[in-house]
């Protein structure tokens, strides 16, 4: 069985498990899948009904961690986590700062930002300090030499790229500046936007994204 990638091309984290596959160069299956179902059927293969989850010769797997963990592990040919348990550890801890102390933050922005609703402004402030925080820490232990974690391109590249536009433009509508722009972020986006994989994904969001957008305007 093909591996079958389950979600839609306009959610960053069902890119950055995209990104993953197509660098480590594996054969895979997309299946359209919008989130918050509560179908049954939908339920049995992604228990909370989210985005992505990946169908596996051994059934599904839910949550991006958990995908990557396992492609990694089952499919270890052009590896994205180094070898030395310590560098592997560094590369996870990026991770973390990219999904829980930047992306998660800046989500609450997206109503307002994005979709034309409202957020409050005690969300907005509160937002604004821990992205700040967040943004420290992770400038901090980020290295972009040229890779978010040096020399080679690794799982957290397959975060960055996908989530770190977000947040700035997340950012910059809601507070009219990027707070990432003490990061080289834009230069780091540019480089890597030559990465074929990354115009792949790049392509296939924005596609994705107009199709939504023609979907939800009124018929004429």
């Amino acid at each position: 069985m093909t591996l079958k990638l389950c979600g839609f091309s306009a959610s960053n984290y069902y890119n950055q498990v995209k990104l993953q596959l197509l660098e480590k160069q594996l054969d895979f299956e997309e299946e359209m899948v919008r989130t918050g179902s509560v179908e049954p059927a939908l339920l049995a293969r992604s228990p909370m009904g989210k985005v992505p989850f990946l169908d596996t010769p051994h059934g599904c797997i839910s949550e991006s961690m958990a995908c990557a963990e396992y492609i990694e592990a089952a499919y270890p040919q052009f590896p994205l986590l180094p070898a030395d348990p310590f560098a592997a550890a560094k590369v996870r801890e990026l991770l973390v700062y990219l999904e829980l102390h930047l992306e998660l933050v800046a989500r609450e922005l997206y109503a307002e930002a994005f979709f034309g609703g409202k957020v409050g402004d005690e969300t907005k402030e509160r937002v604004r300090k821990l992205l700040l925080r967040g943004a420290a820490g992770f400038g901090r232990i980020a290295r972009f030499a040229p890779f978010v974690a040096g020399a080679s391109f690794t799982l957290a590249d397959c975060a960055a790229v996908v989530h770190l536009p977000i947040v700035s433009g997340a950012s910059k509508l809601i507070y009219g500046e990027d707070l990432l722009a003490a990061l080289p972020v834009k230069d780091y986006i540019r480089s890597l936007g030559e990465r074929a994989s990354v115009r792949k994904v790049n392509d296939d969001r924005k596609a994705d994204t107009q199709r939504m957008l023609a979907a939800q305007r009124p018929a004429t």
